[in-house]
């Protein structure tokens, strides 16, 4: 194990299905302080499903949360994308447009990875 790699740099939790129960426990376990979030959008999703008729808002939902779930398990990805968020508010262009790319190439990274199931 090198000097910048701990036994943290696997992911805390295996990947968790897309299903209620599981990603309610993944987002505990990984970003705890969002479980607020992942309530109000997962009652956002249910009340929209009714509405529309729909399973489209619950599995949009999954999916999110999937994504979010797939950046946090793996705390150097996460890392990486907090200090791009942090980016952004940079005074310089040049920077600001590094944690685009950097932001955009994690979260495509996370998309593909649920999508794959």
């Amino acid at each position: 194990m090198s000097v910048e790699q701990t036994e943290h740099d696997g992911p805390l939790i295996p990947k968790p299905p897309l299903t209620l129960p599981a990603l309610r426990q993944a987002v505990a376990a990984v970003a705890p302080s969002r479980l607020p979030e992942f309530f109000e959008s997962m009652q956002r999703a249910f009340v929209e499903a009714g509405e529309q008729g729909s399973v489209t808002p619950i599995r949009m939902f999954y999916r999110h949360w999937g994504v979010i779930v797939e950046i946090e398990r793996h705390p150097q990805i996460a890392r990486r994308l907090h200090a791009a968020e942090r980016a952004l508010d940079s005074e310089h262009a040049a920077v600001r447009e590094r944690a685009i790319r950097e932001a955009g190439e994690i979260v495509r990274a996370a998309h593909s990875e649920v999508e794959r199931g």
